[in-house]
């Protein structure tokens, strides 16, 4: 069974944060996935992602999707009901 803990990692230590996991002793060796999250370049990231978002808009947007005003009425279009006739 697989069960997600949030932890800490310090050298080669886990710092529990919330819920630990039940019956784990400090004899018993459990095998564990570590994602490290990083966030030290979040403001960077971020910055980076507004300024694509700026170009993509000063570009006029996507064009692929076409126009959004056809799309919704093609979509509320009235349609057949299930099994009913026309």
């Amino acid at each position: 069974m697989r069960a997600a803990y949030r932890a800490v990692l310090r050298g080669n230590r886990l710092e529990w944060r919330d819920e630990k996991p039940k019956d784990l002793s400090p004899d018993r060796a459990v095998e564990v996935s570590v994602t490290v999250l990083d966030t030290s370049d979040s403001p960077a990231r971020g910055a980076a992602m507004a300024a694509a978002l700026e170009r993509l808009a000063a570009a006029g947007g996507p064009r692929s999707f076409g126009d959004a005003a056809d799309w919704e009425r093609g979509t509320r279009e009235e349609r057949i009901l299930p099994g009913r006739e026309p």
